[in-house]
């Protein structure tokens, strides 16, 4: 097995491009599980622990949104200052695993992963998320609802890296919920994020582990 420490995303793309099945692994919580299980067997893999700007986020006051680097640990989405931003974020990393899996995994590899389980992805969906890809050939922009197409599936074309997340900052209510079958480190057998935009006057539900990808309940949002 041949592994690639990438330092830059650029670097990440050229190895990308040299070898387009190579496996990406950010903190590989999801992806060792399924080696250490004999379920997937990897030849090369493209290491993005090293990509710093992966781990970076700001605030743009301008369009009052939060772009997340696909990288930042769910360990610091549940610390100020990130936690204030939005808090169904902080509090969906509150459930992800042991402090060593929150130290570790992260929202882009959520998404790369696409698990209908993903503890943060009910949370991208109700706040209406963009996925940030790149690639040699340039970046795209997708709505979290385009990216996630099935169980395990997503958007993402194989020269591609997730390398952002955009969501924008409401007013409002917003909160996270799920439930297993333990009190803590568990798979969720079903979880939910309810967004109350006050300023759009709108409410946003999703649910998640309980259809092949995340659901958005339009009907009930449109009752609410």
């Amino acid at each position: 097995m041949s592994i690639t420490n990438a330092t830059t995303v650029d670097e990440a793309l050229a190895a990308l491009r040299a070898n387009p099945l190579a496996r990406l692994i950010q903190g590989g919580t999801d992806l060792m599980v399924e080696v250490n299980l004999n379920r997937t067997k990897i030849e090369d893999v493209v290491s993005l622990r090293r990509v710093a700007e992966l781990r970076r986020w700001h605030v743009d006051e301008e369009s009052n949104t939060l772009r997340l680097g696909a990288g930042v640990p769910y360990a610091e989405m549940e610390r100020a200052p990130l936690c204030d931003y939005v808090p169904a974020l902080a509090e969906a990393a509150r459930t992800v695993g042991s402090p060593q899996i929150r130290a570790a995994g992260s929202l882009g590899g959520n998404l790369g992963t696409c698990s209908p389980a993903g503890d943060g992805l009910p949370v991208v969906s109700a706040l209406d998320a963009v996925v940030h890809l790149r690639s040699h050939d340039g970046s795209r922009d997708v709505s979290v609802h385009d990216f996630m197409i099935g169980v395990k599936r997503n958007a993402r074309h194989t020269d591609e890296l997730i390398v952002a997340v955009t969501v924008p900052l409401v007013t409002g209510f917003q909160g996270y919920a799920k439930v297993g079958t333990r009190n803590a480190m568990v798979i969720s057998a079903a979880s939910a994020c309810l967004v109350h935009d006050a300023a759009a006057g709108a409410v946003r539900l999703a649910l998640g582990a309980v259809a092949p990808t995340v659901v958005r309940t339009r009907a009930a949002e449109a009752w609410l």
